[in-house]
């Protein structure tokens, strides 16, 4: 009976319930090995009913340990698949994250592109206005100009109006010309043109035959600017017209006015050889 129940204590058994606990074996075979590796002299001491006994016993703690292994594979899996879950949870988490970012990036990019438009435009119309202001400037801002060695400061209409009447008596259309310089003197009285347009006038008139509105303009040049270089030659100018007018006592007179102011000017050269004709 001492062999029995120390075959039946938990504790005096060496093969215990933690022992066999980690084991995942089929029963019939833990069993068959169980009993092919007991004593068999120490069987033979054992009753048929102390046998069956110990058999039932071991059998018994083959399914418990089998039964606790089931149950630990069946944890085993459960978390596997559970944990498989999660990860396919977090990859499709993620997925719709990246996708959402993808999106954000594209809506970014687009209002960049816009944006990127809108300053495009946005400097084209302002290069536009830079460049309307500018013309306007240059059509009212004055601008130095020089004329017949003298400069000063013109409005650019005013400029464009002298070299128009000029260019029109370079054509010969002598009386485009006159209305040109006349028109710019009304327009612009004070204007650093008119002693130069005076001496112009002067020649389109004579050159029309206007021989009384030529000696006008070129007197007005000879009060008005006595030190300009063109004096000389507005004098020569009206001694030539009152030539045309028959009027050689007045010619003689201006002719030796000429002289006498101008002596070394190529005009004076000029009124000493009209002198000689005229005596």
């Amino acid at each position: 009976m001492a062999r029995t129940a120390a075959l039946s204590s938990p504790t005096a058994d060496p093969m215990n319930r933690a022992a066999l606990r980690p084991l995942a074996l089929p029963a019939l075979l833990v069993t068959t090995l169980l009993i092919a590796a007991w004593p068999r002299p120490a069987l033979a001491l054992f009753g048929d009913d102390e046998a069956r006994k110990a058999i039932i016993e071991l059998r018994q703690r083959v399914d418990i340990n089998r039964q606790a292994a089931e149950t630990a594979n069946a944890r085993t899996a459960e978390e596997a698949r559970e944990a498989e879950a999660a990860t396919r949870r977090s990859l499709l988490e993620l997925a719709n994250q990246i996708e959402q970012l993808r999106g954000e990036v594209a809506r970014l990019r687009g209002q960049n592109e816009q944006l990127a438009r809108e300053v495009s435009e946005l400097q084209r119309q302002q290069r536009d206005v830079q460049s309307n202001v500018d013309e306007r400037l240059r059509k009212v801002e004055p601008v130095q100009v020089s004329v017949d060695g003298q400069s000063f400061a013109a409005q650019p209409a005013e400029k464009q109006e002298f070299e128009a009447a000029l260019e029109a008596l370079r054509r010969s259309e002598f009386e485009a010309a006159s209305q040109g310089f006349a028109g710019l003197m009304r327009r612009y009285p004070d204007s650093g043109y008119t002693a130069a347009a005076l001496y112009w006038l002067g020649n389109a008139d004579y050159a029309r035959r206007d021989y009384k509105g030529a000696i006008e303009a070129h007197r007005r040049l000879v009060r008005a600017f006595p030190g300009h270089p063109r004096v000389p030659e507005a004098l020569l100018g009206v001694a030539n017209s009152q030539m045309e007018l028959k009027d050689n006592q007045s010619a003689k007179r201006t002719l030796e006015d000429l002289v006498k102011a101008h002596p070394q000017s190529e005009a004076a050269v000029a009124a000493r050889e009209r002198l000689k004709r005229l005596r």
